[in-house]
């Protein structure tokens, strides 16, 4: 072996990293280090005397594309604050899961002919090459994807049980916060049997038939089926919830067009629970960008219902301003509202007097309403909606009267109106509402302002601002000069009292449509019999797996055609679908759902699953997950100790998990309230991109320059822009490349070291260099690089090397308890330079920093850790402590001394000196005694340690 092979077997570069990290790695799953123990079950273990802390990442779904170095930023950094948890003396689970049915998978299906299970299969063995090789400490014994069949079936035993329940507001909370809770659907039903609870209409529950008690339970199940408007995508042959569609009215997935259909869908009733998925946002801490959105997306208001009679008939309207009902001078209903539903309901002429632009040209009312609906029902929500959109509409040739003046307002369809959103029918006050003031405008309709308005206000828009209340008056009720509150509260009054309405609270919440027309989806434990009445499969049927087919792709049609209709793949399975089953009545034939969840189901309950997940008795024993998620102190909801992941999933995930977890919660089978106490958002890891004088992207890694001189590649200019990366930016880079390049523990400082957890920061590969100098540099602080020996020695470290290995550990501590990584790594680099800088190493200070540096770079200080003669893995070492506080102390501290304000004199003085003490020394310092002659000062204004300002006598 020559000399130059064997120095370089001591210079700790890619090569030797590699080694040390695949060597580190193997121990570790052979010690299982990671391990979390359970109190109770197979896992069980006495690790759970410790104190619990649960952390977990969102959970991934496995791409085929495989990860860039985007995509492990949240996962390093959860493995960091596990690592750091655990030498706490924390019992820490920490582990990786995959969210592996859905969309991608069965799109590339279609696309390759390849059964999504092998694609998913294969995708998700590559993303754990990937993950194990960066490092992550994760209990591999827990991981799971929501493909495999056991968990498959506690998904489905779950819906079951929401499928079975009811919400009762009027029952107390479980948690003893206000009332209302998911009770057993068999109890609702023996309180009809019983007579405890009365039918709506007035019959004996033994007076129904049995297939009219079914109906009277359904329509309180909390999942149910029901014929809704929904988001009907033809380019993937499915539908789509409010969420998965973007703004401009196309699918998340594939960017192709959504139109409203109306079909019967598997729903569930989120809306039960819109109370408390807003109140108990206050129990939980998470950041506020993220409570904001699920509060706007909840969208709970206060107003009243209103009733506007027409003839015999009547429109109920929903206002959050009864104050300004005076002002109401025309009423809108949604195309598809009942009123208009049936052309017998409207004139077949129009009224006297109609005004022309009313009509929209055509000859009666019949005939316009019916044109006008068939072009509503060709817009999206999203069409409909817009506030950029021009607003359109109809008179209906119907007249409604406003019940606070008694006058008539006529009634128009406008398409941005929807039925299902508060009553499909609002009032317009266009003085007070920019938009209806633009429809009147157009219209030319009545405008009256009903709150007063400055002397230079010209009238020419609508005033939203509050003040007094003006032209509200009538001989029943006078609003004017009240304010809008005081206003709000007596109308509502007056309409309770009168009769023609109530108060009320809305929210923009949806009930969530739980139906997919897709193969690769978790079946629903569903049959139904000859007469289409649901049945839910018993317990021991579960669970139901999906049938093997040649033909499963999903029949999807003309992105454009509009008017096609859902084909479940499912139903083409003949055997599947048409089975013979006996559900305690004898053997009967059932036809199975066909439709399959979506994917939100499995991911709302994994968190629960990684507190016991080979239980085979439950989908958590109690212990475990009391134990993992259990409230951490009185009064406090409960929920995994810390959840990471990108803001992207702030609704959508979050909302359903919630959800799912309080119905749990109600029906008695968790400890907690909420899933998640803790949620923290990080940023994301950004590129540059550069492109060529064609408008070609060229390969980033390629690029030679900088700001100053300009970028080129291959020799010619190019310019640069700033997003995400992606192969077709050519500018993506992998943990595969960084490992080969640098090692783990170098990607894994640069990742953490580039800025606040919470911030998106730009990926330069260049820059990396800096933190594989901090880890080389640590490497030679503890090993000879020309000889392999231990350079450390067991000599005391000199005070000033003392005081910065306690600084150092109190900072680093601060900063990791914060999750400031970035300047935990900062200090580390502090500390590690000083000890560079000495003749010789002292263990007492080398030892406290590889403990510091294990959470970000764990291989290397095992490494160096086991070569200083340590037997142990220090997985479970306890983290540094400064024993010593006198340590942390300054030995002097400048105090500047004044006269009569102007600065005099510096003397250095003991921080914890007393306020009398410092006051003698200034005084005792040779200028200011040479300033006072002998004299006593007129005050002194002492600010101990650092100021002293004395005042000479007149």
């Amino acid at each position: 072996m020559t000399e130059t092979t064997a120095n370089e077997l001591h210079r700790y570069d890619a090569t030797l990293a590699g080694q040390i990290e695949a060597k580190w790695q193997k121990n570790w799953e052979r010690l299982g280090s990671f391990h979390a123990d359970n109190p109770v079950g197979d896992l069980q273990g006495p690790q759970s005397e410790k104190k619990p802390y649960f952390i977990l990442d969102m959970f991934p779904y496995p791409s085929g594309k495989g990860l860039h170095v985007g995509h492990p930023l949240g996962y390093i950094a959860t493995d960091v604050i596990g690592r750091y948890h655990r030498m706490q003396g924390y019992n820490v689970l920490h582990t990786m899961s995959y969210d592996a049915f859905g969309l991608p998978a069965e799109q590339y299906a279609v696309q390759t002919g390849q059964h999504p299970r092998i694609t998913t299969e294969e995708n998700i063995a590559n993303m754990e090459r990937q993950l194990r090789r960066i490092g992550l400490g994760h209990d591999r014994r827990r991981t799971f994807a929501t493909t495999d069949t056991d968990y498959v079936r506690w998904t489905q035993w779950i819906f079951l049980q929401v499928y079975n329940s009811w919400y009762d507001t009027e029952a107390p909370a479980r948690d003893g916060r206000g009332t209302g809770r998911a009770r057993p659907i068999s109890e609702l039903a023996e309180e009809y049997a019983t007579g405890q609870r009365a039918l709506p209409d007035g019959r004996k529950w033994a007076e129904l038939s049995s297939l009219e008690q079914h109906e009277v339970l359904d329509n309180h199940r909390l999942a149910y089926i029901s014929e809704a408007a929904v988001n009907w995508c033809p380019g993937l042959g499915t539908v789509l919830s409010n969420e998965e569609v973007t703004t401009d009215g196309r699918s998340e997935r594939g960017n192709y067009p959504v139109f409203p259909a109306k079909l019967k869908q598997w729903m569930m009733r989120i809306t039960d629970y819109a109370d408390r998925l807003l109140a108990d946002l206050d129990t939980i801490d998470w950041p506020d960008k993220v409570s904001s959105m699920q509060r706007h997306w909840i969208g709970r208001s206060e107003g009243a219902t209103v009733r506007f009679s027409i003839g015999d008939r009547f429109i109920e309207v929903y206002t959050t301003r009864p104050d300004t009902l005076f002002g109401a001078t025309f009423t809108v209903v949604a195309p598809e509202h009942e009123l208009i539903s049936d052309s017998e309901n409207l004139p077949a002429q129009w009224p006297e007097g109609t005004r022309a632009e009313w009509t929209g040209g055509y000859a009666n009312p019949r005939e316009a309403v019916a044109a006008y609906r068939e072009q509503a029902e060709a817009k999206s929500e999203t069409d409909r909606t817009g506030d950029e959109r021009e607003k359109t509409g109809v008179f209906t040739g119907l007249y409604a009267i406003n019940p606070v003046t008694e006058g008539e307002v006529p009634v128009f369809t406008a398409d941005y109106v929807l039925t299902g959103y508060g009553t499909g029918s609002i009032m317009a006050v266009p003085a007070h509402d920019q938009r209806d003031f633009e429809y009147a405008q157009k219209f030319n309709l009545d405008i009256i302002y009903t709150m007063e308005t400055p002397a230079d206000f010209d009238k020419q828009s609508a005033w939203e601002e509050d003040g007094r209340v003006v032209n509200s008056a009538n001989e029943a009720i006078d609003l004017n000069g009240l304010n809008k509150t005081e206003a709000k509260a007596k109308m509502i009054a007056w309409l309770e009292e009168a009769g023609v309405g109530h108060a009320t609270t809305t929210y923009r919440l949806r009930d969530w449509l739980f139906s997919r027309q897709r193969y690769w989806g978790e079946p629903f434990p569903i049959v139904y019999d000859e007469n289409g009445v649901t049945h839910a499969l018993p317990e021991e049927m579960l669970p139901v797996e999906l049938p093997e087919m040649k033909d499963f792709n999903p029949r999807t049609f003309d992105p454009d055609d509009r008017y096609s209709k859902p084909e479940p793949p499912l139903g083409r399975a003949e055997e599947w679908v048409n089975v013979e089953l006996d559900l305690g009545d004898g053997p009967k034939q059932y036809r199975r759902e066909t439709n399959t969840m979506p994917q939100w189901a499995g991911s709302c309950w994994y968190e629960l699953r990684y507190t016991d997940p080979n239980n085979s008795e439950a989908f958590a024993a109690d212990e475990n997950e009391a134990y993992w998620m259990g409230p951490r102190s009185e009064g406090a909801s409960g929920g995994a100790d810390m959840y990471v992941g990108g803001v992207e999933h702030a609704v959508l995930h979050l909302l359903y998990a919630r959800f799912w977890h309080k119905v749990l919660f109600d029906l008695g089978f968790l400890n907690s309230s909420e899933p998640f106490h803790r949620l923290f958002n990080q940023g994301y890891v950004q590129a540059y991109a550069f492109k060529d004088a064609r408008g070609q992207y060229v390969p980033a890694d390629e690029i030679e320059g900088d700001e100053t001189a300009g970028f080129t590649y291959q020799g010619q200019p190019v310019t640069r822009e700033y997003g995400k990366m992606g192969k077709s930016l050519k500018n993506i880079v992998t943990p595969d490349y960084m490992c080969d390049e640098y090692g783990a523990d170098t990607f894994r400082v640069y990742e953490m070291s580039m800025g606040p957890l919470d911030m998106s920061r730009p990926w330069d590969t260049r820059a990396v260099v800096g933190s594989q100098r901090f880890l080389q540099r640590l490497w030679r602080n503890v090993i000879d690089e020309e000889t392999g020996e231990i350079t450390v020695v067991d000599e005391p470290a000199d005070r000033e090397t003392k005081r910065l290995v306690a600084r150092t550990i109190a900072e680093v501590t601060e900063e990791y308890n914060n999750l400031r990584v970035n300047t935990a790594i900062a200090k580390m680099i502090v500390l590690n330079n000083h000890l560079t800088g000495l003749t010789k190493v002292p263990r007492e200070a080398v030892e406290p920093l590889l403990l510091m540096v294990a959470p970000v770079a764990p291989h290397i200080a095992e490494e160096l850790w086991a070569l200083l003669g340590h037997a142990d893995s220090l997985v479970h070492e306890d983290f540094p402590e400064v024993t010593d506080a006198s340590l942390l102390k300054a030995d002097s501290i400048t105090c500047v001394v004044q006269v009569n304000g102007k600065v005099k004199a510096r003397i250095e003085v003991d921080p914890d000196i007393s306020e009398e003490e410092l006051g003698e020394q200034a005084l005792a310092a040779g200028p200011i005694a040479e300033i006072l002659e002998g004299r006593e000062p007129a005050r002194m204004i002492i600010r101990a340690p650092k100021l002293v300002n004395v005042v000479l006598p007149k």
